[in-house]
């Protein structure tokens, strides 16, 4: 999957992943490879990401909005 997280400042990271984990506004939820597409509101928590060599890396949002769509995946994050 295709990764895109997005600040109002800055691209904070784009690649390709295995997994992503996201602090969803009704709790936490995980993405995996050909999931439906979705869009969700995030609250203040950490962003977990396996990338192809299943190193894993947080990032730290205080909100925003995922949206999942073929594979790929595009975080507006504040």
């Amino acid at each position: 999957m295709h990764i895109e997280i997005i600040t109002p400042d800055s691209t904070v990271y784009t690649g390709e992943i295995s997994l992503a984990q996201f602090p969803g506004k009704d709790g936490s939820f995980e993405i995996l490879n050909r999931h439906a597409p979705l869009i969700s509101v995030l609250k203040k928590g950490k962003i977990k990401l396996v990338d192809m060599e299943k190193q894993t890396r947080f990032f730290e949002v205080s909100g925003g909005v995922i949206e999942v769509r073929n594979n790929n995946i595009i975080v507006l994050a504040e």
